[in-house]
């Protein structure tokens, strides 16, 4: 792995309360004592606690990101989330662009694009998420499908505007299914969104970008996908909600 710091980052999706996401909160911050040497760790909670949230681990090395945002600064759009209300609950990442959002909110890889957009204007960190279902893998078509979602969610942009970009390969067969893609099938994907980025934007981006792997990751097979060269951490869903496991996931 070329300098890439590792990335562990967790996503709450829509589970626990208020108090329960403080309490989970305190208690990673609580475990990630002391501090695990050369990995970036962030959690995603709902909105309504990021800021609580994000209050209790400000003195820790856990970074705080949301779901979603809206691309629009402020207005009149009832039930969105500015990137700006992100920033000032103490965000510093925001994941774009989730299967979930896909397949049931109507999200397009054009909305995505003005996403990302706005996150860079916001200085957030997008954690873009690509990935295909599974008919698309049975039909051979996991390529053509990372390469449209890719092509259209950063189109228009400069590879230094996207130097703070984390790609997130989430096979959509494998989130919440217990199905897993193995080590080598990660690494294929993540091997040809590499080169797609090194096409596409050259070399330096190529080189420092982060791809997560998402779907099903857990602490006993953390470590196989970790080896990977092409593999730079794990954007993990139900084993994240456990603090305990996480935490097991962040020290692999």
């Amino acid at each position: 792995m070329a300098d890439r710091t590792p990335m562990i980052a967790g996503n709450w999706k829509m589970y626990k309360t208020v108090p329960e996401a403080i309490e989970s909160a305190r208690k990673l911050a609580e475990l990630m004592l002391p501090e695990p040497a050369g990995v970036e760790v962030m959690i995603a909670p709902a909105f309504p606690a990021l800021y609580p949230v994000g209050q209790i681990i400000s003195e820790s090395c856990v970074r705080l990101g949301a779901q979603n945002m809206y691309w629009e600064a402020e207005g009149a759009f009832t039930g969105e989330v500015a990137p700006g209300m992100l920033v000032s609950s103490g965000c510093s990442h925001v994941i774009l662009g989730h299967s979930e959002r896909r397949q049931f909110f109507g999200e397009t890889d054009q909305t995505i694009n003005r996403k990302i957009s706005a996150t860079l204007k916001n200085n957030l960190t997008p954690v873009f998420c690509i990935g295909e279902t599974n008919d698309e893998r049975e039909q051979n078509k996991t390529f053509s499908v990372l390469d449209k979602q890719m092509e259209m969610g950063l189109l228009g942009f400069s590879a230094e505007a996207l130097d703070p970009l984390v790609l997130a390969y989430e096979p959509v067969w494998a989130i919440g299914t217990g199905k897993t893609a193995t080590s080598e099938q990660a690494q294929e994907v993540h091997a040809y969104l590499r080169q797609w980025v090194e096409k596409k934007f050259g070399n330096t981006l190529a080189k420092s970008i982060r791809i997560l792997y998402g779907g099903s990751v857990k602490p006993d097979n953390i470590r196989g996908l970790m080896a990977m060269p092409d593999i730079d951490g794990a954007l993990v869903g139900g084993a994240s909600l456990d603090p305990e496991s996480f935490a097991r996931i962040v020290r692999y």
